[in-house]
């Protein structure tokens, strides 16, 4: 009796674990069915006439053009980091794009321009949302039915189906953005499996895909800030179960400073480093954000292998910059300070373009520069200490400061450009300023 109930029982166990497995193969078909149909109905309907419209649209303007310089391999600045523009440049160059489609306006045909190229990869990277909400649902809920609605409700929003089209940052942005959110999910379900291999690849993948958000547009740090509040969250509950030591902890602290924020920091920089060894050549008048030493290595600035004096000497032209980063050149014109609005004297600006108006000639404060060459013995250096004129190449004018409040900011002195064209030797004591040299070597 008892060995009829025993081969009974065994007979069931093992009835059950074929039935387990079966239906374990059973849902892992029902997985891989609905995913890949997902993914390739969300890059069907992205594709879905990709040449329409053939005209430039909306801000292709735009991202056209920084393609363009990347591949031209000209310089330029942007408020957005390089990745994603480096990678539309890359996807144009490698389908063929040679740069040369101006970009001007929404609306211009492109002809024989090959741009599906770079559209083509935009949609990409558009379609690839699908997939990942796809497994961030499933990964959050382990429900292939949940995970289909999620997806399928994404394919339908017009909004992301028509920003995945065009060639722009932002299908770029949303597919770093969730890639980040997966392998943060991914990181955190391994937390029985601490140091593990596959526990380091998705926290250092996570790491990885922060830096590429962040280093498409500046609003890849709302995924910083939720990787960092979940990491901050999970180091607190290691910190409060009593049965991990100290070392335990720290270990994970230290795990994570390296791949949440010295590996993503490693990459962010890297992006930079690229960015600046392609793009050799001026072209486009945005340099004038760094100092002329950086200016001075790009091809074709006026800059570059440039002599210059070490010294600055009476008579001598120049811009006057600010140093810090970004700083812009002391500018003048004809315009007058409208009436109202303190001395109606010359206005005084500052200007981000070259342009012959950021030119002055540094004059003594009661001589004019003499005419003709001079010898080397007769040139006269600008030194620590010395008063000087500031004197507007174009307008002739001299930088002029008097005790009038400036237009905006009322606590500061009105500064303008004092002094009539036909009386060149028309200047007075509030044309004078004091020269002073720092250690080093900065005048101001």
């Amino acid at each position: 009796m008892d060995k009829k109930v025993g081969g009974a029982s065994g007979a069931a166990d093992v009835q059950q674990h074929v039935d387990m497995r079966v239906s374990c193969r059973a849902s892992t078909v029902v997985w891989y069915a609905a995913f890949v149909s997902i993914s390739a109905i969300g890059l069907a309907t992205r594709l879905y006439q990709l040449d329409v419209p053939a005209h430039v649209c909306w801000d292709e303007t735009h991202f056209g053009k920084f393609a363009n310089w990347y591949i031209n391999r000209t310089f330029f600045f942007d408020v957005h980091p390089p990745l994603g523009k480096m990678l539309i440049g890359m996807s144009g160059f490698l389908s063929g794009y040679d740069g040369s489609f101006a970009f001007v306006n929404p609306g211009d045909e492109y002809g024989a321009t090959p741009y599906l190229g770079m559209r083509f990869f935009c949609c990409l990277m558009g379609a690839s949302v699908i997939p990942l909400v796809f497994l961030i649902v499933w990964e959050l809920t382990l429900s292939v039915g949940a995970a289909t609605l999620s997806s399928t409700l994404v394919i339908c929003d017009i909004a992301s189906l028509t920003i995945s089209r065009f060639i722009l940052l932002d299908p770029i942005l949303m597919s770093f953005i969730l890639l980040s959110t997966y392998c943060c999910l991914k990181f955190v379900s391994l937390r029985h499996r601490a140091f593990h291999a596959t526990w380091w690849f998705w926290m250092t993948a996570t790491g990885v895909s922060l830096a590429c958000a962040l280093g498409v547009k500046f609003v890849g740090l709302f995924i910083v800030l939720f990787v960092g509040l979940n990491t901050v969250a999970d180091l607190w509950h290691l910190l409060g179960d009593l049965r991990n030591s100290m070392t335990t902890v720290i270990q994970h602290l230290l795990a994570r400073v390296v791949c949440l924020i010295a590996v993503p920091a490693l990459v962010y920089v890297s992006f930079y480093a690229v960015h600046f060894h392609l793009l050799k050549k001026s072209g486009f008048n945005t340099e004038g954000y760094f100092s002329s030493a950086f200016q001075s290595q790009l091809e074709g600035n006026p800059l570059n292998n440039a002599s210059m004096p070490e010294y600055l000497a009476y008579g001598a032209l120049v811009t006057i910059k600010n140093y810090r980063t970004g700083g812009l050149y002391l500018h003048s014109h004809w315009s007058l300070y409208p009436k109202g609005v303190g001395a109606q004297q010359g206005q005084i600006t500052s200007y981000f373009f070259k342009d012959d108006n950021n030119k002055w000639l540094i004059k003594e404060i009661d001589k004019e520069p003499s005419s003709g060459n001079q010898s080397m013995d007769a040139v006269k250096l600008v030194r620590n200490g010395d008063l000087v004129r500031l004197e507007h190449w174009i307008t002739k004018r001299n930088l002029h400061s008097h005790k009038i409040p400036a237009p905006i900011t009322k606590r500061q002195y009105q500064v303008t450009g004092y002094g009539m064209v036909s009386e060149r030797s028309t200047y007075s004591l509030a044309d004078q300023h004091f020269v002073v040299i720092d250690k080093k070597g900065r005048i101001s």
